[in-house]
């Protein structure tokens, strides 16, 4: 039997469509609770299909990120979704784990595979339900790490305080802090106000309860047009203890509170990638292609600074300066992650976030690197901008970066 020719195809890999849900509280009276992740998800993939007059049967995968892969994320969602949506049954899906990151890594794999000549058509898209599928659910009193990664990192700590370490270590202020979140809502209201968010976001249908009318969710719920710094400066720290303090006797102030936090949140997004002979072929017009892409680590402990590493290596392999880019997306996590980043690379306020992150609008954990890339492109082409920037901290000290260049 003749073996497989496996060598290298080359095609130039572009973006035709990038689209959200709504952002939503992540609780039980969040306005998405009552959607089914799966539908949640199969309402956005028939909107990317749809928007684009795509036969779903021309797709060769759906590639989703997902952080709580239990409960009702437990069955390969994108599968289900694909399945939920009555599109063909032999389009394939897979579930992509790299904690905050994952909806990122889902279209970076979606651009590598069709680069490589792998695939053809592939959707990159990400899902997170934090109101059905509690975060740390899946753990449930389980030690993930084990005693040999605790011998090698015997201060392994939540992301809260990992925060608080980052703040110290670059000198942040409460006061910095607190104005930068309130900066967040600031802008997320601003561009909501304007309508910017319209082009990005799909309307999502919820079910009634009990059999009651549905409701269509089509704007963000997450944004607080009222949030000031003095508000936030009332607030207080949640991740100080007895514990925590003794072990890191530098943190003289704790200051990461839940108004300097991401939000947890309901929402999905996903984005439509093919090759540019395909995209050429059905007359649909690329909006956008992937530049350069980098994942790393960085020290577990801190955790939430493995964007600064990323970005050097996303920027080196790009030939790029940090000059050359129009806007960035750093994933707000805490104010600190942002903020800390800025302080490194020495980039004007407003091209960081420019449109609010995850304090307004929320981190719905693998949904999010997928929203991120929705909204930046987004910005870029109201403002004409060329170049962006997106990075996301990852649980366990990883990150990835990539840029992506707007072609219309």
């Amino acid at each position: 039997m003749a073996s497989e020719d496996w060598s290298t195809v080359v095609e130039n890999s572009v973006i035709v469509d990038a689209i959200r849900s709504p952002m939503a509280k992540g609780k039980s009276s969040g306005e998405l609770a009552g959607v089914h992740p799966v539908d949640l998800l199969s309402q956005v993939l028939t909107a990317l299909i749809e928007r684009s007059s795509l036969d779903p049967g021309t797709v060769d995968d759906v590639l989703v990120g997902c952080v709580g892969q239990n409960l009702e994320q437990a069955a390969t969602p994108g599968r289900q979704a694909w399945l939920a949506a009555g599109y063909p049954v032999h389009v394939p899906s897979t579930t992509i784990e790299r904690k905050c990151g994952s909806g990122q890594q889902a279209v970076e794999f979606a651009n590598s595979s069709i680069i490589a000549g792998r695939y053809d058509i592939a959707i990159g898209a990400g899902i997170e339900s934090m109101s059905r599928v509690p975060m740390g659910s899946a753990v449930m009193g389980a030690d993930p790490f084990g005693p040999s990664v605790r011998a090698r990192f015997p201060n392994l700590v939540p992301q809260g305080v990992a925060a608080e370490l980052v703040a110290t270590r670059w000198k942040l202020s409460r006061a910095q802090l607190d104005e930068y979140s309130s900066r967040s809502h600031e802008l997320a209201d601003h561009y909501s106000s304007a309508g910017h968010f319209k082009r990005e976001i799909v309307p999502i249908t919820v079910p009634g309860a009990d059999g009651g009318a549905a409701t269509v969710v089509e704007s963000d719920s997450t944004i607080r047009p009222d949030t000031t710094a003095e508000k936030l400066g009332s607030l207080k720290p949640v991740f100080e203890s007895e514990k925590y303090a003794t072990a890191f006797p530098e943190i003289e102030q704790w200051m990461i509170t839940a108004g300097n936090s991401s939000q947890l949140t309901d929402g999905a997004a996903g984005l439509l990638l093919m090759s540019e002979s395909r995209a050429q072929a059905l007359g649909l017009k690329p909006r956008a292609r992937i530049i350069a892409s980098s994942v790393c680590g960085d020290d577990p402990t801190l955790m939430l600074t493995g964007p600064i590493p990323a970005t050097h290596k996303v920027l080196a392999r790009s030939g790029l300066s940090i000059n050359d880019i129009d806007a960035f997306e750093v994933n707000e996590a805490f104010a600190p992650v942002p903020l800390a980043w800025q302080l490194e690379f020495g980039v004007p306020l407003d091209k960081l976030n420019p449109v609010g992150g995850a304090i307004a609008l929320g981190h719905p954990l693998g949904a999010s690197g997928c929203r991120l890339m929705t909204s930046l492109l987004n910005y870029l082409e109201a403002t004409g901008g060329r170049y962006g920037l997106q990075t996301m901290c990852e649980a366990g000290g990883m990150a990835n970066a990539t840029i992506i260049e707007v072609l219309n």
